[in-house]
Parts: C-alpha cells; structure tokens; sequence
C-alpha cells in the first residue's frame, strides 16, 4: 500500500480536532477524517497531545439491557421451574382428557 503524505496544516487541524473535541476517541475522529487510527495517534503524540483511553468503569459497566451472568442464572433458573409447573399442569389435563374421552367412548352405543 502507498504511503500517504498529508500537508502540515491537515495534521495540525486533526491534532486539534482531536484535541477540542471533548470524550471523542482516536477510532471516531479518524474514521471521520479518513485516516488509520495508528496515524492520528502518532499525529498527537507528536505534538504532545494525551492521547485519551476509554473509561474502565464504562467497559465494566453492563450496558442497558445487557443481563450480567448471575441475572441471566436467575432468570433462567426462573423460566426453567416454570416450564416444568407448565408441562406438568399440561400432563394431567391429558391425562384427564384422555380418561374422559375413553369413558364417553364406551357410553355411546352406535
């Protein structure tokens, strides 16, 4: 792949872009300029510029409607014992269903 050269005021504008642009990161603002990550953090690092990293506690944090494994355990464990009280309860209708239609099967006289 051919190497790109970029004019100093563009590097300088995306440094500042960067820069001035508060809880962007390096991934949005070079994707919004068209350049690879590895060249606008070198950009900024060059010119001094911190070169913000996502929060931890927002990457730990379960994201909205996102169950966390002893949750998920719980309504599992919560659906399954329903299912089976359903299958029972569908069990014995049958069961009933099945009594009843072998007695009125013998009451009829065709």
């Amino acid at each position: 792949m051919a190497r790109k050269n970029y004019p100093d005021g563009f590097k300088r504008d995306a440094v500042a872009l960067y820069r001035d642009t508060e809880g962007a990161t390096i991934t949005v603002i070079a994707a919004e300029l068209g350049v690879s990550e590895a060249t606008l953090s070198a950009w900024c690092k060059a010119a001094g510029v911190p070169i913000r990293h996502r929060k931890p506690a927002a990457a730990s944090a379960p994201a909205p409607g996102v169950q966390t494994a002893e949750q998920e355990l719980a309504r599992l464990r919560a659906e399954n014992q329903a299912l089976r009280a359903d299958k029972n309860r569908l069990s014995t209708e049958r069961d009933i269903l099945r009594s009843a239609a072998k007695y009125f099967a013998g009451e009829t006289n065709w």
